[in-house]
């Protein structure tokens, strides 16, 4: 398995893992926006790839920190194919991107999990990620 930058070429696999997320419905707008994340110097989207096919993702962003020494890195999405779950691909892409933080000087990983994805929630646990006390939310539209 390769843990590599993704490209604009992933955009195919990338909307349906997005779709087995729940975020079908992609197709409009999803180009724009890889191509924003790729460009951002905070932003990395990394994909799991094993023979030649893409079978996970997971998409970061790198924030600075105001009043704390070191920076943090949130997970902002992270999917792996329905039919290669459970194989290690999820754990080496969070790694990969622990490793990243790392190298960026952040102190810290953080993501917000909705409260319906209990499997995730188990994921993230063996991981060694806790459980945050509060995440609150405004919708703007």
């Amino acid at each position: 398995m390769l843990i590599r930058d993704t490209h604009l070429a992933d955009l195919p696999a990338i909307g349906a893992l997005l779709a087995q997320l729940g975020y079908a419905g992609t197709e409009a707008f999803l180009a724009e926006r890889l191509a924003r994340q790729l460009n951002h110097p905070d932003a990395v989207v990394l994909v799991a790839e094993q023979d030649g096919r893409v079978l996970g993702l997971i998409s970061l962003h790198f924030i600075a920190q105001l009043a704390l020494a070191g920076d943090f890195c949130r997970i902002s999405y992270l999917c792996v194919d329905a039919a290669a779950r459970a194989g290690g691909i999820g754990a080496a892409l969070v790694a990969a991107a622990q490793q990243l933080a790392e190298q960026r000087g952040c102190d810290r990983m953080e993501l917000h999990c909705d409260s319906r994805r209990v499997a995730a929630h188990a994921f993230y646990a063996r991981l060694g990620y806790e459980d945050a006390p509060k995440y609150l939310r405004k919708s703007l539209r």
